[in-house]
């Protein structure tokens, strides 16, 4: 199989995707054949969750052999449950439930496989040198990503996070995280400022004279490397066995959902998944006060320049939304040049408009809604009031956005709401939300919340108050180049 970059410029097997992350040219790496190759999905939908990843990976990455065994070490012991992400139902909807992993996010499943794929594909290509993985995070990928690569024999990995920007759990997670070749740093600015900063990094670093002698290489644990992507689509078809095995579809029947969104990785892996044959419904994006895509579906005009806003929902608190180029190659028919332009003139601009034709393809597939601070607190205390079920900020964006949909739809599809986070990672505005005082620190309002819930600290979360911290470091939007070459140049982390 071979991948190519959604702007044209650059091709690569497989394994090389997932060890390069981002295409040379900029790009992002996709199969222009996805769909056209039979997946047997009806056999994928007979086996258990490690069966249904390996399924899948070995048709999206058939480059990397000994898939079976990356996944079984993958997942193995790690999760709360054996089919990783269980799904609940929630009133008249379904929750499937992606914090069941070891830190308490939906990163978790994918993060939890890519260094596995990475170490895998490195053998393979017969690499020896040390792989640098660069990583932005919005709150949940820097401690997933820290979890899966602290001490990964062959890589460093490098993660940089808004400061003030995150949660105080999400920051406990990472500045506390141990491992000899982790290095955690604080960037002021927001979250599009940290990835924008690692992507420049990627092009400043790759003919850098110095590390291609040592051998270096450059990967990422955002989702813009293929190697993330890729075990995200099992949470499609998880959820579709799911339902067939509660008897609430029969096989065939189309499934709708709803998925809060920031960088758009989750709700492309459900319409990737719907190209391999899974019957998807309608994929409905959910966005917070950020409202950039809910505008970009309403008008064909991605802008953003707007102001930006700190939510309670920090992981979708993004005005740039990197998978969404991934989209636009797809339903442009693979016209790169198309894509080119668009982010060439966001990046210089700020701004594209997406042809109107090519709009109404997505419409057809896509609704989009957005919700306010207020609004998902309101959420999630009706939820819990009147359901017993207790959501974080990002899942309360997701059921409010299924309301409003539930309301202007036609058809009768179950919908699957995809849960973000533990509702403890969150437990000050959780708190607010469900009538409790949110007073002293993030470990207080952990310990009021279960007293006053029931519902139980993950254990993951509930060690965080005895581990030291670690990382201190905070630095310019401009600083991260020269702060990645210092920390490599000194060959420690």
């Amino acid at each position: 199989m071979v991948y190519i970059s959604t702007r044209g410029g650059s091709s690569a097997g497989a394994a090389e995707a997932v060890l390069r992350g981002i295409a040379a040219d900029g790009g992002l790496f996709v199969d222009p054949s996805l769909g056209q190759e039979r997946f047997d999905w009806q056999r994928c939908l007979t086996q258990d969750a490690l069966g249904i990843q390996t399924m899948l990976l070995k048709h999206l990455l058939p480059d990397i052999g000994g898939m079976d065994k990356l996944v079984r070490r993958a997942y193995d012991g790690k999760f709360e449950t054996a089919d990783l992400t269980p799904l609940v139902r929630v009133g008249d909807d379904y929750v499937l439930e992606l914090f069941r992993g070891p830190t308490a996010a939906f990163k978790d499943v994918a993060l939890s496989m890519l260094p596995q794929l990475v170490t895998a594909a490195r053998a393979q290509r017969g690499e020896e040198g040390e792989c640098v993985v660069l990583t932005a995070t919005s709150g949940d990928t820097g401690k997933a990503a820290l979890e899966g690569f602290h001490d990964v024999a062959g890589t460093r990995i490098f993660v940089f996070f808004p400061h003030g920007g995150v949660s105080a759990i999400q920051r406990a997670q990472m500045v506390t995280q141990e491992g000899k070749n982790v290095t955690v740093c604080a960037v002021r600015g927001n979250f599009d400022d940290c990835q924008t900063g690692v992507k420049q990094a990627f092009a400043a670093l790759a003919g850098d004279g110095e590390l291609c002698r040592r051998g270096v290489s450059l990967s990422s644990a955002n989702s813009i490397n293929i190697g993330r992507l890729a075990p995200q689509l099992g949470y499609y078809f998880i959820a579709y066995a799911g339902l067939l095995r509660e008897g609430r579809i029969t096989l065939g029947d189309p499934v709708d959902f709803v998925v809060p969104t920031g960088n758009f990785g989750d709700i492309l892996a459900g319409w990737m998944a719907k190209r391999l044959g899974l019957p998807v419904g309608r994929l409905v994006c959910a966005s917070n006060a950020n409202r950039v895509l809910t505008d970009f579906f309403a008008t064909g005009v991605y802008d953003r320049r707007r102001d930006f806003y700190r939510t309670d929902s920090p992981s979708m608190d993004i005005l740039v939304s990197s998978n969404l180029e991934r989209l636009l190659f797809y339903v442009s028919g693979g016209d790169c040049a198309l894509v080119r332009a668009c982010m060439e003139q966001l990046s210089r601009e700020g701004f594209y408009r997406f042809p109107e034709e090519l709009m109404a393809k997505l419409r057809e597939e896509f609704s989009a809604f957005c919700c306010t601070d207020a609004e998902g607190a309101e959420t999630i205390g009706a939820l819990w009031r009147g359901e017993g079920y207790l959501c974080d900020p990002h899942t309360a964006v997701a059921v409010r956005a299924a309301q409003a949909y539930r309301r202007g739809r036609t058809g009768s599809a179950p919908i699957v709401i995809l849960s973000t986070a533990s509702p403890y990672k969150f437990p000050a505005a959780v708190l607010g939300a469900i009538g409790g005082s949110a007073e002293g620190d993030e470990y207080a309002q952990m310990d009021a919340l279960a007293s006053l819930t029931g519902v139980p600290v993950p254990h993951s979360l509930a060690a965080l108050r005895e581990k030291a911290v670690l990382h201190r470091d905070v630095i310019g939007i401009g600083d991260m180049i020269p702060y990645i070459k210092t920390k490599l140049s000194e060959g420690k982390t």
